[in-house]
């Protein structure tokens, strides 16, 4: 949780043709901020670039959707999943989040641009429902073996598909 943001239980939501749009450096650090994404966060634009991205991370997301987010994208793969992000007021907003590395010249990962829409209802439904025992399992092992445990309960979800096949068909 960030210091001084309590999660409270209000909903925000993007409209059904908005997209939200931000761009990191290879560290994750935000570069560029589109307004949508200013106005749903609460932050102010100088709030926002040059911060880490997860600056809008909800705790009620496990751990080990960003491992494999941030493996997926460090691979040069593109990553397509839900996210439950908090704004700086403490009210949460579900996305439907698509990342792609961007490349230099060289066509080496300079850094990161995400797309986010507005997921359907029966989607957050599972996703929820999922990231929940995600989290549990997270929570019972320690911080150490936090993600390993994320990861097995995704990995038992998943029944043998990968994970974008899982998060397309909800």
């Amino acid at each position: 949780m960030k210091p001084g943001i309590t999660p409270t239980s209000v909903e925000r939501s993007l409209g059904d043709q908005d997209f939200i749009v931000s761009k990191t450096d290879a560290k994750g650090r935000i570069v560029y901020a589109n307004r949508i994404f200013i106005d749903l966060s609460g932050y102010r634009e100088a709030e926002l670039l040059g911060v880490q991205h997860n600056i809008i991370r909800h705790p009620d997301m496990p751990r080990s959707v960003f491992k494999l987010l941030w493996d997926h994208i460090a691979a040069g793969q593109e990553f397509i999943g839900y996210v439950k992000n908090m704004a700086r007021d403490g009210s949460f907003y579900w996305v439907l989040a698509t990342v792609t590395p961007d490349r230099d010249t060289r066509r080496e990962i300079c850094g990161y641009t995400s797309v986010r829409r507005k997921p359907r209802a029966e989607a957050i439904a599972a996703a929820a429902g999922l990231y929940r025992e995600m989290l549990a399992a997270e929570g019972r092992v320690g911080a150490r073996d936090a993600i390993a445990a994320g990861t097995a309960v995704l990995e038992q979800a998943l029944n043998g598909r990968r994970y974008e096949q899982f998060i397309l068909a909800l």
